[in-house]
């Protein structure tokens, strides 16, 4: 494992892991973090970590746990275990889950980061008024951020769209990690609330998750490398 300064996290959002590894080869462990998410790993599994991060990669370990406290939070250990930089459960999961899964990480001599997923980004007002969730997809990320935040947690998963929001209200070292960021003039794809790379950063946002515009592109290493300039221009 490495560490770089990177706010860029790749997606490796595959089918098998051979255009994942064919990817890897093409961007540079100092450039960007990985993020593998449940499809990859119910696929590859554990050793497909291990050989991640064995190429230099840090890892966000995107599984999205939620069950019950103990069963989380064994699961958040076990991630740990593999050497991963950051892991996540929903923090629709409950005060004592994420309380439970913090205190067991923070039993470890090197943990990593816990953060919570707050609203996903592909649901809009309908979406989350059909679940039974009262108020706005804002009042909603504002609400269990401040839990998962008083619960111990390091940060949260948001839209871009809600980053100036959560800055103001949790302070500087909450981490904000937000997906739905696209460049200018490229396809939404399936997510609604979406912002450019240089508006999240200049929003507060901490971490980029960036998918298909890198691991669709024709030329990845040259999209990597243009949202890493454009993260730089906004925070010059």
């Amino acid at each position: 494992m490495t560490s770089n300064d990177s706010r860029v996290i790749v997606a490796l959002d595959f089918p098998a892991t051979a255009p994942a590894f064919d990817l890897l080869e093409r961007i540079d462990p100092q450039q960007c973090r990985v993020k593998i998410g449940k499809e990859m790993f119910t696929r590859a599994g554990p050793a497909f970590v291990e050989q991640v991060a064995a190429k230099g990669f840090e890892i966000f370990l995107d599984l999205k746990y939620h069950d019950i406290p103990n069963t989380v939070a064994a699961a958040c250990e076990a991630a740990a275990d593999l050497g991963v930089w950051m892991v996540n459960v929903h923090a629709s999961g409950g005060r004592k889950m994420m309380t439970t899964a913090a205190e067991r990480l923070a039993k470890r001599q090197s943990r990593p980061l816990l953060i919570a997923v707050t609203i996903l980004t592909s649901l809009g007002q309908d979406d989350i008024a059909e679940i039974g969730y009262a108020g706005t997809p804002a009042d909603n990320v504002s609400r269990l951020a401040a839990l998962a935040e008083d619960s111990g947690l390091d940060g949260v998963v948001c839209s871009p769209l809600e980053v100036t929001m959560l800055r103001e209200q949790r302070g500087a070292a909450f981490h904000l990690v937000t997906p739905g960021v696209r460049p200018a003039g490229s396809s939404t794809d399936d997510q609604k609330r979406i912002m450019t790379p240089g508006d999240a950063i200049r929003a507060g946002a901490s971490y980029l998750v960036v998918g298909r515009p890198i691991t669709a592109s024709d030329d990845p290493l040259a999209s990597l490398a243009a949202i890493n300039a454009e993260v730089a221009t906004a925070t010059a």
